[in-house]
Parts: C-alpha cells; structure tokens; sequence
C-alpha cells in the first residue's frame, strides 16, 4: 500500500487494497482554510472504498511546488503571508487581498504540474455553483508559469476536527451536521461536483452553528483523485461523520483525524452500540449510509448509496429539538422538624423566649401615640393632595399655561426624519441577495423594492443561511429613536437593528450592538428603541421570512421585499 504524508487541508485518502494494513501520516500544520487542525491522523481505512487515486501507489514526482516566499504578491494583489502547507507539487498559504481588504487562502502550484489543469478546471466548476454552503473559490488563474486557486478564509470557523476532539455531539447538533452537508452535497452532485475527500478537516462550523463545507472538488483535483462512484463514495463519507460526531471514533480500524477507530476484527458496528445513549434513529442513519451496498443489519431499511438519498431520509425523520437551556435549581424548601411545629423537639435545642407582653398602663399609652400621629400623617397627605389638585384645575383654566406646557412636552418628544447616505447589502457568509437594489429602499418611490432570494427553508437558527441584511450610512453620528420599514410580504418577519462600525462590519450580528427587534405579521414594521442611540451606521437584520407563492421575479418559498426604510431620532 502506498505510504502518504497529507495536510490537514486534506481528509482521508482511500486504499485500493481494503485488506492490506493501513499506514497513517501525520498532518504537517494547519488547514488552508483559517482554522488549525493540530495533528490529524489518517489512514487508507478511514476513507470510503470508492475513492481512488488516478496515479496509483505513490503519486509520481511532479515539478517541485513552487518556492515563494513571504510578502510575494500575485496578480499585484493577494499577499502570501504565511505557509500552511508544503506538498509535494503544490503549497497552500494564508494570504490578504489587498484590493478587498480581506483574508484569502491560496493554493500554488506549477503551471507544468501534471495535474494544474486539472485544477482550474475544478476550482472553475466550483466557483460556479455559488452556493454559500461552500467555502467560496474566488478566483482561479495561470500566470507567470503559476497555477493558482484562490478561496474564502474563515478564520472565525471551528474544524469539525476540532470540535469532535472536545467529545461527542449532543443529538441535535449531530442531526443538524448530517441534515446540512447531505444537502449540500446533493446539491453539488445535481451539478456535476463531487468532493471525495470529505472529512472532520473538510467541514467547518461557524458561529452562528452553520455548516461549511471546503476544497469541492479542488482537494480531490490536487491529489489526483478519481472514482467510479463519486455519489457513493460522498455519500459513505458523510456516513463516517455522522459515526464519528455521534461516538467520538472512527467507523474504521486505522485511527484518523485525531479520532480513535473500531476494535480489529469486530467489523463495522452501529453508534449505539459503540457509545451508550446514542439517538436511535441517527444511529440507523449512519449505517445506512455507510454500509452502502446492502441493508442494514439491525432494520432491514434501504441502504442510502446517493447524498441525495441521505438529505430525504434525514428530512423523514421526526425533527430533533434543540436541548432546552437548563435552568438555576430552586434552592430546597426547608421542611419543619419531624412532628411538625407541635412536634417534638430536639433536647439540645433551647426553647425561644417569647418577647415580655407590654404593661397594661405603658401600653396604652403608646397605642394612644402610634394613633395620634397616623391620624396627622392622613390629615397632612389629604391636605397636600387637594392642594395639588386646585393648582392642577387652575392651570387647566388658563388656555395659555396649557398650551405652553403642550409645546414644551411636543418640543422634549418631537423627533425628525434622518437622511440616508449610503447603503450595502450585508452576508456574513458572502451570499448576497440583489446588491444592485439597495437604493430603491430609501429613494422614497412608489414600486420599487429590494428583494431577497427565495428559500426553501426558513433562515436562522435551523437554516444554513444566518440571516439577510442591508447596512445604512446616516452620514455622521445621529441620536437614533425609531425605524419604520415597509415590506412586500404579510407575515412572521423577525427584523433586528444593530449599531455598526461601518458599512462593511467587521464582525458578525452577534458582535454588534444590538438596538431593538420585533417580529411583524403585517407589511409595515415599527422598531422604538428603548433610549437614544448614538450611531452613524445601522444594520436591519431579517432572520425570519413568511413563506410566499411564487412571483414574477421569484419562486415560491420564504423570502421577504423592502420597499422603504425610514429612521427618525432627535
């Protein structure tokens, strides 16, 4: 078998002896795609049997990746700035966008490499499919004898490496993983794309509790990948992340990415016999998809051999429920002693005194005080409340004291209408909905709008899409008090008004400074803030859309439409 040495940008390879002892390599560094993956391990076991390499046995000595070095620049504008990987033939690097201000990954190799047209053609196919449940190919060139991909960076984003070292996921976030990258993976393979090396290093988890899948097609197009069954082998991959999320092991012998793998000689056995309070139904649904090429043994359900086959079995499933959110014991009600408050005593316990009785005469006298001086207090509050009273009616029969207090309290609550600047259409997944329409929500005209795309599944929290927004530049620092916007579509949309740093924020929602939020059923939704807030950029933020029929422009699912914004302050 083929010894090899990956990165962490990579996942398992397959073996095309699946009998042979496996060899596993340790990983050199850290992704090419922002978050550090420690020492993975891996090894030709750990991989679905369908994937192959094209080359066979040890990949053949290419020209050498390229040595470049720190502070290089490509096309005048991506800044290398550090290695993450160093492979024969190809090294990826963390980099800066200078033209866009932003961090990228690059992978680099020679533009005579065996396999550099390969690449382009991948990551070309990639950037096609557009879809922000992958990590975005941003640009793809040959130049000055380099071939060069470039793609997000994601430095905010957890390997799923990482979070399976910390143990084993609860069965909502397990479900939530599996339900996310088989359809996004379904709607890959709709388009000709596959991965076929999908793994722990391959997925990453945002903060908002999305999934994001890196290296479509261009991971397997670096390593000279192929196979015969890239549906099947997607599919079984998915499988062993499920298997490992839900157990915290490896569904193979060789141990890999960090995980410990199954017992020799005891074969592939479900989750929930592996780890004790497993999810049933997810345990079933791992080995369907992982033992692939017939039923399963425990329920004689069909094998799910298609990432498209797996998202419906999933989807068939009855939902999982997030945990509910613990809350602080009450602390333990104090019971008497035993018999009760007549009950017997414990004989070290002194019996309390009760407080001497007043003496008859002293105590009437102090009954006579405590009364006198409650009747004075009743006569003097009566006095006070009719004089207040008297100088509330005259002050109602002078018509212009009134009018005056009027217009002082109009002049303390009036607010005006603040001017819009500027505006930017705001992802923090870098989808963006209909950039170009921005301005029809503040031009004060009657028939236009801004639309969002249309979804088949309702945004944030149980969505791959966190939510939709636009950024509003006041011009300067203005005390903001209200926010009125109008919208194309009745029902439940939840809008949130967040305090920014710019029209880019740096950061996302949960970062920013949170102004006031409502869920409105009708077209027109008023947002009050509960105290002035001093701020030049404002982000209306929609993380719930009603569902609507289909239109003109659009296809039914849930999607929303904002025809004017109006912010006042004082």
């Amino acid at each position: 078998m083929a010894e090899r040495s990956t990165a962490a940008v990579d996942v398992a390879d397959s073996s095309d002896a699946q009998n042979e002892p496996s060899l596993t390599a340790k990983a050199d560094k850290a992704t090419a795609d922002g978050t550090e993956a420690g020492n993975t391990e891996e090894s030709g076991a750990g991989a679905p049997s369908g994937a192959e390499r094209t080359t066979g046995g040890k990949a053949p000595r290419g020209p050498r990746a390229p040595e470049l070095h720190s502070g290089h620049k490509l096309a005048g504008r991506y800044r290398l700035e550090e290695c993450v990987t160093r492979l024969e033939g190809f090294s990826s690097w963390r980099a800066v966008d200078e033209k866009l201000r932003r961090a990228v990954g690059v992978h680099l190799l020679p533009a005579e490499h065996p396999r550099a047209r390969t690449v382009l053609s991948a990551a070309r196919s990639a950037a096609l499919l557009g879809d922000p449940r992958f990590v975005q190919v941003l640009d793809a060139v040959e130049e000055d004898d380099l071939v060069y991909v470039v793609h997000e960076w994601l430095p905010d984003a957890t390997e799923l490496t990482s979070v399976l070292a910390s143990g084993p996921m609860d069965a909502f976030d397990a479900y939530q993983l599996v339900s996310q990258v088989s359809q996004a993976m379904a709607a890959a393979h709709r388009e000709g794309l596959s991965h076929l090396r999908l793994g722990p290093g391959c997925v990453l988890r945002t903060g908002s509790g999305q999934y994001r899948i890196r290296g479509l097609a261009v991971m397997a197009a670096l390593r000279g990948i192929t196979s015969e069954t890239p549906q099947r082998t997607d599919t079984e991959a998915i499988g062993a992340l499920l298997y490992a999320a839900l157990t915290q092991r490896w569904p193979y012998e060789g141990d890999a990415h960090g995980l410990s793998g199954l017992p020799k000689d005891v074969g592939l056995i479900p989750p929930d016999q592996v780890r004790a309070g497993v999810h049933r139904g997810l345990s079933q649904l791992a080995m369907r998809a992982l033992v692939n090429d017939g039923a399963t043994a425990s329920r004689q359900e069909p094998p799910c051999t298609t990432p498209e086959e797996l998202a419906k079995a999933v989807s068939a499933m009855p939902r999982i429920r997030p945990p509910e959110t613990p809350f602080s014991a009450t602390p333990a009600y104090s019971r008497p002693p035993a018999g009760g408050a007549y009950g017997p005593q414990a004989a070290h316990s002194a019996p309390v005194t009760p407080p001497p009785p007043l003496q008859s005469r002293t105590g009437t006298a102090i009954k006579w005080i405590v009364s006198s001086l409650l009747i004075a207090a009743l006569g003097l509050g009566s006095w006070q409340l009719a004089d207040t009273l008297l100088k509330h009616t005259d002050s109602d029969d002078d018509p212009q004291q009134s009018q005056l207090s009027d217009n002082e309290a109009k002049k303390k609550v009036t607010s005006h209408l603040l001017k819009i600047r500027n505006a930017q259409e705001y992802a923090t997944d870098g989808g963006f909905q209909h950039p170009k329409q921005v301005p029809n929500t503040y031009d004060k005209q009657d028939g236009t709008a801004w639309r969002t795309l249309s979804f088949n599944d309702q945004l944030a929290p149980n969505s791959y899409k966190d939510g939709v927004g636009i950024v509003y530049d006041l011009g300067k620092e203005e005390q903001v008090t209200k926010a009125e916007i109008d919208m194309l579509h009745p029902g439940g949309t939840t809008i949130t008004l967040y305090a920014c740093d710019g029209l880019t924020p740096s950061g996302p929602p949960s970062n920013l400074k949170k102004l006031s939020e409502v869920t409105e059923n009708s077209v027109k939704a008023k947002l009050s803030l509960k105290k002035p807030a001093k701020t030049r950029y404002v982000l209306v933020w929609i993380t719930a859309m009603p569902n609507a029929p289909q239109e003109e422009w659009s296809k039914a699912g849930h999607k929303q439409g904002i025809t004017e914004v109006r912010f006042r302050g004082r």
